[in-house]
């Protein structure tokens, strides 16, 4: 078994626009760090979102875990800083926006469902 097929080198990786079903983010970049060939989609990402952008709201019908690698951002009406984690239980509900910007790196086993602003 050749352990280089399980390593992926994010320094490596180009930052590309977040679009998801024809929408752009403006503002929040994504690196795919694992796709998963059976979902056809990616499960562990890097999402570097620029200074005053924004995610809206929206459902992790699985869950997600999150770890703020550099910068800030709000979620849950929190501020997480540089080193904070933030686990997500399923169907949990939140929106992520940032003043500064921030880099994230995000496990998300399921696809997230845009939802109607709540508060949250």
């Amino acid at each position: 078994m050749s352990i280089k097929k399980y390593i992926t080198k994010s320094e490596q990786i180009t930052w590309n626009p977040l679009i998801e079903n024809d929408i752009h983010y403006q503002g929040v970049y994504v690196k795919s760090l694992h796709f998963d060939k059976t979902t056809q989609r990616s499960k562990a990402i890097l999402l570097k979102f620029e200074k005053g952008a924004s995610y809206p709201y929206h459902s992790h019908p699985a869950g997600e875990e999150v770890f703020v690698l550099n910068g800030s951002c709000e979620i849950f009406g929190e501020t997480l800083e540089q080193g904070d984690y933030l686990y997500t239980p399923p169907n949990g509900k939140h929106s992520v926006k940032t003043q500064h910007g921030c880099v994230l790196f995000l496990s998300v086993p399921e696809e997230v469902t845009l939802i109607p602003e709540e508060n949250d």
